[in-house]
């Protein structure tokens, strides 16, 4: 088989089919027409399909088994628009992509179109998975909120388990834990914040306790307010310039402004930048600009780090409604624990293999 995609379906007049195979030929018969087949989601068998003149194909193997030299499997998903690429690689600790291979992958015009490429691996030191993540730049961050959440509905679907689940997680952000809930959300606990200037790292003047709570900082002259939260990655979030109290984020141009809070030298690893509106005390908006990535849809980590400098900021309570432009997760700050929970939506978008 030269190739092999797979799209999830919500369209009505398809309610009871959530897979469409399309399955193209060897080179041997192009003269054939492709195999079209639908799938019903309780079972491996076709319910319908349409061919003409194409020989007969078994639609029962996984394409994670079907081995093709050259050929990688991968499936895509998503959390609210931010979305990887997913590589089944438990059984090696050596990645099956490199950081120039991933920048291909995650082209939107040339390869798959990502935001990133996710691997799951063995896990390490009593874990039961160890995760990591290249960026759509090639670079590596030390995890992804977002992506944690689609890692755990794709080890669900390669162990075939279903219901309540849980996992222990090695990211390079330490143990993250998320629960697949009855609903099909995922709920992770992303463990404490990061408040110490120098853990996070950020090279702006820390108060008495050693955070970084509405700081000036100044990007192209213009001096803004910022907090600075590390969830296992650097954050630096802003309600707003020191001369305008409020912002209203669908009004900034993040193309222009993103990259260069990113590189700014306060931030020697550079950082993700958050730009939140506050709606009330249990509704924030924001919009991201990711280290490695740009503009995305959505941003796990960042949301956690939003809701911290909210309440530091004494805007809201520790529990909030974060609206991303992909859709909105909720976020709980716990007093007790000083754990942050993240509970939101991991959805397969389609199957397939593309060659290295």
């Amino acid at each position: 088989m030269a190739a092999s995609i797979s799209f999830a379906l919500s369209h009505s007049s398809l309610r009871s089919l959530s897979l469409i195979s399309l399955l193209r030929l060897p080179p041997s018969l192009h003269s054939h027409k492709p195999v079209l087949v639908l799938r019903n989601p309780s079972s491996r068998s076709p319910v319908a399909s349409m061919s003409v003149e194409a020989p007969k194909m078994s639609p029962d193997a996984s394409f994670l088994d079907r081995k093709a030299s050259g050929l990688l499997h991968f499936v895509k998903y998503h959390g609210l628009g931010n979305d990887f690429i997913m590589v089944d690689n438990r059984d090696s600790l050596e990645l099956r992509v490199t950081p120039e291979q991933a920048v291909k992958l995650c082209n939107r015009n040339f390869g798959i179109g990502a935001d990133g490429v996710i691997f799951a691996m063995p896990g390490v030191n009593g874990t039961d998975y160890s995760m990591r993540i290249f960026n759509s730049d090639g670079s590596e961050p030390e995890m992804c909120g977002n992506g944690v959440r689609c890692f755990a509905r794709f080890i669900a679907e390669l162990e075939n388990l279903h219901g309540m689940e849980s996992f222990k997680i090695h990211t390079g952000a330490g143990l993250i834990v998320p629960e697949i809930q009855n609903d099909g959300k995922v709920k992770v606990d992303m463990g404490e914040p990061i408040l110490t200037a120098q853990d996070i790292p950020t090279k702006l003047p820390a108060d008495k306790s050693g955070a970084v709570i509405q700081a000036e900082l100044v990007v192209d002259g213009i001096p803004w307010n910022v907090t600075c939260v590390s969830m296992g990655n650097p954050h630096c979030i802003t309600f707003g310039t020191k001369a305008c109290e409020a912002l209203e984020v669908d009004d900034l141009k993040l193309g222009d402004i993103g990259p260069k809070f990113e590189h700014h030298e306060m931030f020697p690893s550079r950082t993700n930048t958050e730009f939140v509106q506050v709606f009330s005390r249990s509704h924030l908006k924001m919009r991201v600009w990711e280290r490695g990535a740009g503009a995305t849809l959505a941003c796990g980590t960042g949301a956690c780090a939003v809701v911290v400098a909210a309440v530091l900021e004494r805007h809201t309570e520790r529990t909030c409604i974060v609206d991303l432009p992909g859709g909105p997760l909720e976020i709980e700050w716990r007093e007790e624990d000083n754990h942050v929970y993240m509970t939101g939506p991991a959805e397969a978008v389609f199957y397939g293999s593309v060659p290295l």
